[in-house]
């Protein structure tokens, strides 16, 4: 499926100590408004691609928790590890976000770039 990949290149880009919301994630993807796409997507990622799924987390800032797992328990420690913090069950997004750069917005498109690729999406 094309837009798990390219779902599942965007979280590989994602720095420790950082993370991203599952919209962040679907946008730079270039599936603008399909945030749930991409819990889909990482709740099917096969183990071979190692990919750093417990950085992306929901537009609250918390991480989302899952009914017959106790993955995000794991997640949560995994983030902690890496430097993220938590106050009353929260990231602040505005210290933790990943940002990667913009670089040229025109009507139709914004150009994002991250290191090694360059994605583009329809706004």
């Amino acid at each position: 499926n094309s837009s798990y990949r390219a779902i599942y290149a965007v979280v590989a880009d994602i720095p420790p100590g950082n993370v991203a919301t599952y919209g962040q994630v679907a946008s730079l993807a270039g599936l603008h408004g399909q945030a749930r796409r991409v819990g889909y997507a990482l709740a099917v990622s096969p183990d071979s691609l190692e990919l750093p799924w417990h950085r992306v987390i929901n537009a609250r800032g918390a991480v989302s928790a899952r009914t017959r797992t106790k993955l995000h328990v794991m997640q949560r420690q995994l983030l902690e590890q890496e430097g993220v913090k938590f106050f009353c069950g929260k990231v602040d997004l505005q210290r933790f976000q990943w940002a990667p750069l913009i670089v040229r917005r025109d009507p139709r498109h914004t150009f994002i770039c991250i290191p090694n690729r360059m994605f583009i999406f329809v706004e």
